[in-house]
C-alpha cells in the first residue's frame, strides 16, 4: 500500500448502495479476524488494503489487568467490581455480571455455549463494544412521572401525517404510526371539510404514557359534531375526559397511562340561539303547514348539531387558543385555569429576547407549543434548545425530515427510557420568585471529559466501495455540545487515512454551566479533498443520562435509524466544579 501525505482525489469514484454483510460483528465488536479488500484503479491494476487487526485500546488492557490482578480471565465478581468502581454502575449485582459473561461467551464461542464462566481480554473488549450490554445512556423510565404534564418536555410532531415536504407530499397514517413507535407523544392532525356534507379530511405506541392529539380545527359546527362522533368511535374508553370544564392543574403522565387526550381550541360555547327573527318567520304570513314542518325539521337538526358540538367540546381536555390581546395577554398565569397556547418559532425568538422570564413563568403551570415557521416547506426544523430553555413542553418538529436539529430532538427524547416524556430541570418548575432566567450566565457546574478511542462496523454495514472506489475510507469525528449558548462547543478529531477501523485515541473537555439541558452530538465523516465529505453516522446523547466509564456508542443514519454494526468506543467522565 502506498503511503501519502494528502488525501487522493475522489472525483471519479463510483457510488454504491449500502450492503449488509454477514453477521460478523452484530451486537458487538472487537473481533480481530478481518481480511483485506481489493480496489481496482483506472482498470489497470488492483490496490490491496489489509484491514488492520482490531486491538483493545491501552485503557481497556489496563482496566482488565487492574480488575483481574493480572490474571488471564475475569470472573463474575471481578466484572462486577469493574462495573461498580470503573463504570460507576454502583447497583450492579453479581447475577447481572454473570448474565453479561453468559451473553458474551454464547455470542463469541457458540460451540462452548455457557460452559465457561469467565472472560478473556478479547471477550472483555467485545463486551465493552456491545451497545446492548454496555450502552452510553440509561434505557429504563426513571423520572418521577407523577408531576403535572406542564413539568415535562413532551415529544411533539408537526403535521404528523405528512410523508415528506409541507406542500405536495402525501397524507398517510404510516408516518403517524412510525412516529408513535419512535416515542412521539403529541400528534397533530389538521381537520378540513370534505367534498360532501359529512366528510372530514385529515390534510395539510411503544410507550404506555399518554398520547396527546392536537387538532387544527377548520370545521363547521356540523362537522365538529361529526368529528366528535368519529373520535368517540375510534378511541372509545381510551379517551381521557375531564370531570370539569376547566382544569386548574394538568394531570400527571402516570395517571394518564394508556390514555388519549384531545387538545384544540374549544368551540364558542353552544351554537348561537335562534334570534327572535325566527318568531317573525313563523308569523301568519309564513305559517302554512308545509313551512311549519320544514321549520320543525330544521329545529331538530339544529338541536342535533348543537348536541354534537357540545360533545366535541367535552372531548377537549387540554384547551388551546390565543386570547384577545395578543401574546402578552396570553402569558398571564391564571390561578384557576390552565391552558395551552401555540406560537411560531419566530414568535418564540422574539419573546425570548423581550419576555423570557414571563415565558418561563407561564410554562411552569401552562403548556406552550412551538411550531415551525410556514416557510419550512421542505420539512426542515429549527433549534429546539431555545424552547426548552424557556420551559416549552411541546417543541413541535417535522419528524419526517432530517438534519442536525432533528438529531438533537432525537437525543433529548432518548432520555427517560425513550418514553416520550422528559422531566424538565428543577430550575424551570420551582416557585415563581426563584425561576430560572434564560438570559443569566451561570458559572461552570461540571466538566465533561470525552475520550474517543476508535470506531468499527462500517465494513459490515456498507460495501467496500461505498465511501471510496479506490481505497478504504478516511474517517474523522466531530463532537458538538448543544444546550444553552454558554455551553455550545465543537471539537474535531484528526483524520485516520485508509482504515475501516479508525483509532483516534483523543481526549476533549467540555465545561457545562447548565448540564441539565446539555446534549452531546457526534458525527463521523469520511474525508474528501475535492468533494463533499461522506456521511458515516451520527448520534446525540442527553448529558443527564450519560453513563461514565468506557462505553459503546451506536451510530445512526441521517433519518435516525440505528445502524446494525457501526459504533464508537468512548470514555466519559464528569468532574464537579465549585
Amino acid at each position: 500500500m502506498e503511503s501519502r501525505g494528502k488525501k487522493k482525489s475522489k472525483i471519479h469514484r463510483k457510488k454504491e448502495k449500502p450492503r449488509l454483510k454477514p453477521k460478523e460483528m452484530a451486537n458487538g465488536g472487537g473481533d480481530s479476524n478481518i481480511g483485506s479488500y481489493n480496489y481496482r484503479m483506472f482498470s489497470f491494476f488492483n490496490r490491496k488494503f489489509k484491514i488492520n487487526e482490531v486491538k483493545p485500546p491501552p485503557d481497556v488492557n489496563k482496566a482488565f489487568s487492574l480488575f483481574t490482578d493480572d490474571s488471564a480471565h475475569m470472573d463474575a465478581d471481578q466484572l462486577r467490581r469493574f462495573l461498580v468502581v470503573h463504570q460507576k454502575d454502583v447497583n450492579t449485582r453479581v447475577e447481572e455480571a454473570e448474565h453479561i459473561i453468559e451473553q458474551v461467551v454464547s455470542r463469541r464461542h457458540p460451540v462452548i455455549g455457557t460452559a465457561r464462566n469467565s472472560l478473556t481480554l478479547d471477550d472483555f473488549f467485545y463486551f465493552l463494544f456491545c451497545d446492548d450490554l454496555n450502552g452510553p445512556i440509561r434505557t429504563q423510565v426513571h423520572h418521577d412521572m407523577t408531576a403535572p404534564l406542564s413539568h415535562y418536555y413532551i415529544y411533539t410532531g408537526h403535521n404528523s401525517y405528512l410523508t415528506g415536504n409541507q406542500l405536495s407530499s402525501d397524507c398517510s397514517e404510516v408516518p403517524i404510526i412510525r412516529a408513535l413507535q419512535n416515542g412521539v407523544r403529541v400528534i397533530e392532525l389538521d381537520l378540513w371539510p370534505g367534498s360532501s356534507r359529512d366528510e372530514i379530511y385529515v390534510l395539510h405506541g411503544s410507550s404506555p404514557f399518554p398520547v396527546i392529539i392536537t387538532l387544527e380545527d377548520h370545521l363547521t359546527p356540523e362537522l365538529q359534531a361529526k368529528a366528535a362522533e368519529l373520535i368517540a368511535q375510534t378511541f372509545g374508553s381510551m379517551l381521557h375526559l375531564s370531570e370539569t370544564d376547566c382544569l386548574t392543574e394538568f394531570p400527571s403522565p402516570e395517571s394518564l397511562k394508556y390514555r388519549i387526550m384531545i387538545s384544540t381550541k374549544p368551540p364558542k360555547g353552544c351554537l348561537e340561539n335562534r334570534s327572535k327573527d325566527s318568531d317573525e318567520e313563523n308569523s301568519p304570513k309564513y305559517a302554512n303547514e308545509l313551512e311549519r314542518s320544514e321549520s320543525d325539521e330544521e329545529d331538530e337538526e339544529y338541536k342535533s348539531v348543537q348536541a354534537g358540538v357540545s360533545e366535541y367540546k367535552r372531548l377537549i381536555t387540554i384547551h388551546a387558543g390565543m386570547p384577545k390581546g395578543g401574546f402578552m395577554e396570553a402569558l398571564k398565569v391564571e390561578a384557576n385555569k390552565v391552558r395551552r397556547i401555540s406560537i411560531s418559532e419566530q414568535q418564540l425568538v422574539k419573546a425570548a429576547v423581550s419576555h423570557g422570564l414571563q415565558v418561563v413563568r407561564f410554562t411552569k403551570k401552562n403548556i406552550l407549543r412551538v411550531y415551525p415557521k410556514g416557510t419550512r416547506v421542505t420539512s426542515s426544523n429549527y433549534d429546539p434548545t431555545t424552547g426548552w430553555m424557556h420551559g416549552a413542553q411541546m417543541v413541535a418538529f417535522n419528524i419526517q425530515g432530517y438534519g442536525k436539529h432533528l438529531w438533537v430532538m432525537h437525543g433529548m427524547f432518548r432520555a427517560n427510557g425513550g418514553c416520550g416524556y422528559v422531566m424538565k430541570p428543577e430550575h424551570l418548575t420551582r416557585p415563581s420568585d426563584q425561576l430560572f432566567d434564560p438570559k443569566t450566565t451561570f458559572p461552570v457546574r461540571k466538566m465533561l471529559k470525552v475520550k474517543i478511542y476508535m470506531g468499527d462496523g462500517w465494513r459490515l454495514d456498507f460495501s467496500h466501495t461505498h465511501f471510496d472506489a479506490y481505497s478504504p475510507p478516511d474517517f474523522y469525528s466531530k463532537i458538538y455540545m448543544a444546550g444553552v449558548p454558554a455551553d455550545e462547543a465543537k471539537r474535531k478529531t484528526k483524520v485516520i487515512e485508509d482504515d475501516w477501523v479508525p483509532v483516534w485515541d483523543e481526549v476533549f473537555t467540555f465545561p457545562l454551566t447548565v448540564p441539565d439541558l446539555a446534549l452531546l452530538r457526534i458525527e463521523t465523516w469520511d474525508y474528501n479533498l475535492h468533494e463533499k465529505d461522506n456521511f458515516g453516522g451520527q448520534t446525540c446523547l442527553p448529558i443527564p443520562e450519560l453513563k461514565t466509564g468506557i462505553r459503546s456508542v451506536p451510530l445512526h443514519d441521517k433519518t435516525g435509524v440505528k445502524y446494525r454494526n457501526v459504533r464508537l468506543l468512548m470514555y466519559f467522565e464528569f468532574e464537579e466544579t465549585v
